[in-house]
């Protein structure tokens, strides 16, 4: 398979494994919650940083769970002022770092710059992938042939869907000198097509009505399609009898859709239709019972099906009608909306880290509410500030504009627009929902998934331990240091036994388990320690005699 070359490519393709991994820390100020709802890892999320150590923060809790994966990064084109930002030490990339991204006359290796940005972002991204799952790319002519080349080499190349063509405007641009742009691209991929389910739309009654059963067939409502195909086929170019007796043949240039052995079975099977009379052009019958399972979808969206650019700026500006409107080009969410149901269902999780003015996060709730019930969850992540006049004024852009958008659509707000004729006013109802809204936290582990020289404190693996395994915040407060519990949830308890020291060792062992673990009143006991004295025999007749359930974990990696 031809592979993509590109300036940095050695460094970074295996970068996603150094990458040093974060915590994530929640902002209950920040977040939407509903009465008695706790900030947490298990619902809706807007995540405040870079995305690359967003999307490795996540992997503890999420890898392997992501339904679906909709992204629309830096088109590229050189005038977007993007920021390549990747803290990489290698000599080739020193010169790249914090530099902002412009044109192509000014900057000769843009191009080498957006291929690493991306790579490791694609690595993590398919981690996070379900098995079953899809990942859809925005991208327009820029970048779109190294994009399919990078997602070949990371998804492989037989995991590729499709390349969807989306129209963006309707009317050319009479300054353009050439020929006017009015489609970008819909990159597919699935995680695995051996696991993934058919693609398809649900049906609409339009479509259903195109059915009809003028002969009364038993098997129910069916439409005819031409018999003929627009090409000519030699040993598909046949005399077919009507049954009024009349001879007929493909028009000129033209042949049958089938050969005629198979249009023998289709007639014996009462599936050509000759007209009321019995002396039209046969045509082939299908039935309304046969395409149940949906429409299957093709490579053209129309704006009709999936908007412009332009509905994506009016959707925005409506609901910051109090503001400026920061994104020149967000996505319409009936894209993300046309995206969704072909390929998410009850419970699935929504992933978008590009989350810019927060799309994605609306199409998801509006679905929801369509609904009637919970059926999907989003996880946004959005840098605080995309370009360095952002940074300049210190605006930042996911507070101001990604959880406000998705704030105010889940509560409800008030517009006016201005018009010919005056002010447009009016309110829209809210959608209802919640998020949580989290930043990333401290360095945990450097690249290497160790602490370096140091060791880290009790409360640093206590935080780590704990919301990889609840998905919910870590209390300090909680810890009860005598007995090693760092905090409950769900029925279960958890406990680390753990030194910040290169003697001492903790263990959990039956003397142990029959101090701490008998005096506990949850069924369930999780036990983080350095060593591990229990044999399976004696466990399972601890937990038979105590009537409890006891995991016994090492520590996360090598800390001695």
């Amino acid at each position: 398979m031809p592979v993509l070359h590109f300036k940095g490519k050695t460094a970074v393709e295996n970068y996603h494994y150094v990458v040093p991994h974060h915590t994530l820390e929640f902002d209950p100020k920040l977040s939407v919650l509903g009465k008695g709802e706790k900030p947490g890892l298990d619902g809706n999320l807007i995540i405040e940083g870079d995305n690359l150590l967003a999307l490795k923060a996540l992997l503890p809790t999420h890898a392997g769970r992501i339904k679906c994966i909709y992204i629309d990064p830096p088109y590229n084109t050189g005038n977007e002022g993007w920021v390549y930002n990747d803290k990489l030490n290698q000599p080739q990339f020193k010169e790249w770092i914090g530099q902002t991204v412009g044109k192509e006359g000014e900057d000769a290796t843009r191009h080498d710059k957006w291929c690493c940005m991306m790579y490791p972002r694609l690595q993590l991204l398919k981690e996070l992938l379900r098995e079953d799952g899809a990942i859809f790319v925005s991208i327009d002519d820029n970048e779109v042939h190294h994009l399919r080349m990078m997602m070949d080499e990371i998804l492989g190349e037989e995991n590729f869907a499709a390349t969807i063509v989306r129209q963006t405007r309707t009317s050319p641009d009479n300054d353009e000198k050439f020929i006017t742009t009015t489609h970008d691209s819909l990159i597919v991929y699935l995680k695995s097509k051996e696991a993934a389910e058919a693609f398809r739309f649900e049906r609409t009654e339009e479509q259903d009505s195109r059915y009809e059963n003028p002969d009364n067939d038993p098997r129910g409502v069916w439409t005819s399609s031409d018999l003929t195909r627009r090409e000519y086929r030699e040993y598909d170019y046949y005399e077919i009898t009507l049954p009024s007796g009349r001879k007929v043949l493909p028009a000129q240039g033209r042949s049958w859709g089938v050969p005629k052995e198979s249009y023998e079975r289709l007639v014996q099977d009462n599936r050509i239709w000759f007209g009321p009379d019995g002396n039209s052009m046969p045509r082939r019958k299908r039935f309304l019972s046969e395409v149940r399972g949906g429409v299957v979808p093709v490579t053209w969206w129309s704006t009709k099906l999936a908007g412009t650019n332009e509905d994506g700026k009016k959707e925005v500006n409506r609901i910051f009608s109090d503001k400026a409107n920061t994104f020149t080009a967000p996505k319409p969410v009936s894209l993300i909306t046309q995206i969704l149901r072909l390929c998410t269902e009850e419970g699935d999780i929504v992933l978008d880290s590009f989350a810019g003015s927060g799309t994605t996060a609306q199409a998801v709730l509006d679905l929801n509410q369509e609904d009637e019930f919970n059926r999907r969850r989003f996880i946004l992540i959005q840098q605080p500030f995309d370009t360095r006049e952002n940074e300049k004024q210190a605006f930042n852009l996911c507070q101001k504009i990604t959880a406000e958008r998705v704030k105010r659509v889940i509560k409800g707000y008030k517009y006016a627009k201005k018009n010919g004729n005056g002010t447009d006013k009016g309110e829209v109802e809210g959608l209802g929902g919640s998020f949580s809204y989290l930043r990333l936290g401290e360095l945990l582990f450097n690249e290497y998934r160790s602490f370096s020289d140091r060791l880290p404190t009790y409360e640093e693996v206590a935080k780590y331990v704990f919301y990889t395994e609840t998905s919910r915040d870590f209390d300090p407060q909680a810890v009860i240091r005598e007995t090693g519990k760092i905090g409950e949830h769900n029925g279960a308890s958890y406990y680390l036994l753990y030194t910040p020291n290169e003697t001492d060792d903790q263990a959990c062992d039956l003397t142990w388990l029959k101090q701490v673990g008998a005096a506990d009143q949850n069924h369930k006991l999780v036990v983080y320690c350095e060593k591990i004295w229990l044999h399976q025999d004696d466990l399972l007749k601890y937990e038979f005699e105590h009537g409890k359930e006891v995991r016994p974990m090492l520590v996360p990696f090598h800390l001695k």
